[in-house]
This record gives C-alpha cells, sequence and structure tokens, in this order.
C-alpha cells in the first residue's frame, strides 16, 4: 500500500525542533494504538483471528508505549493528558454505516494509521544522529509495516478482496486529503 501524499518536508523541521512535543504525543499514539486493537477484540470477539492478532498487536504497542515512557522519564518528562488525535478524527470521519461497512472502513483506517506511521518513524530516524534512539525510531518504522500488513489481511479475511481493494482505493485518498487539511506540528499525525 503507498500512500498518496508523502509527509512535507516541514513536518520533520517541525518534529526536530521540538523533540520533547513529537515524544509525548508518540507516547500517546502507542497507548492508543494498543486500545485500539483492544477495542477491536471487544467489538468482534467472535472473530477469532482477529483475536489472535489484535492481541498480539496490542501487546506490542504497549510495549512500545513502555520504551517511549522510558525515553520521556530520562528526559524529566512527565505523560500529559489524553487529547483527541485530530487526524484519526479526521479519518474516522469517513466510515460508512452499517456492521460491515464499518468494520471494513475500521481495519482499513488502522491500517492505513499504521502506513502514515511506518513514513514518519523512518523519516524521524533519518533525521536522527546515529545511536540508540535513531535504530529505536528504525526498528519502529519496520513494526509498523507488519502492523500495517497485518490490517490489511484482516480486512480480507472477512471481506472479498475486490471490496478490500476498492475501499483502501477510496480511503487512500480520503487520507491525503485529510494529511494536506492538516496544519504541520511536532506529533505523529
Amino acid at each position: 500500500m503507498l500512500l498518496r501524499s508523502p509527509t512535507p518536508a516541514a513536518w520533520v523541521r517541525t518534529v526536530m525542533a521540538d523533540f520533547d512535543a513529537f515524544l509525548l504525543d508518540h507516547a500517546a499514539c502507542e497507548r492508543k494504538a494498543s486500545a485500539t486493537a483492544m477495542g477491536l477484540v471487544a467489538h468482534y470477539p467472535d472473530r477469532a483471528e482477529l483475536v489472535r492478532a489484535c492481541v498480539a498487536v496490542a501487546r506490542e504497542e504497549l510495549e512500545h508505549f513502555e520504551r517511549v515512557w522510558e525515553l520521556l522519564h530520562e528526559r524529566g518528562l512527565v505523560l500529559g493528558p489524553d487529547r483527541p488525535n485530530p487526524y484519526v478524527a479526521r479519518l474516522s470521519r469517513e466510515f460508512r454505516q452499517g456492521s460491515d461497512a464499518y468494520f471494513l472502513d475500521r481495519l482499513l483506517a488502522t491500517a492505513l494509521a499504521e502506513a502514515r506511521g511506518c513514513e514518519r518513524f523512518g523519516l524521524v530516524a533519518a533525521a536522527l544522529p546515529e545511536g540508540r534512539l535513531q535504530d529505536f525510531y528504525r526498528e519502529l518504522a519496520r513494526t509498523e509495516v507488519r502492523h500495517r500488513e497485518l490490517y490489511v489481511d484482516l480486512a480480507k479475511t472477512y471481506f472479498d478482496a475486490a471490496s478490500v481493494a476498492t475501499r483502501l482505493d477510496e480511503l487512500l485518498a480520503a487520507e491525503a486529503r485529510v494529511v494536506a487539511e492538516l496544519p504541520v506540528r511536532s506529533a505523529i499525525y
């Protein structure tokens, strides 16, 4: 899956100029990614493949949260209050009504968020000096690829490939519009 619009160079400059704000947002996003995976488990407990996959993703995202929290702690930063994510909020406006349509849209929107995270973690890794932090963000970029593929594969498990491809194409276009419309800030999305 290729994103329709690349992250602007201004985003990388903004993140590097206020890396503490980025780390705080990153921690929140990792926690929310874990909660998203468990939310799918709670809503679709009868789908064994989804439950198995999402429990594993939730655990991995929570481990990422812990690692980012350690970075925050080392820098003397404290987690902030939970705030709505404008990217996720805007993308979720694209969700259709009806249980099957909504389920498919949730899976694919989650895959898109993972794809955007992969791209942006790679950009952060490239901008950081060599060392532990750069290695961490390279590792995260690779992990996001796996998660993106997992959510698309889950969609293909429960829906025919043509429906998945059509809806993914529509959501990729919507995601590009969302990214273009949101202000650049020191945050993952």
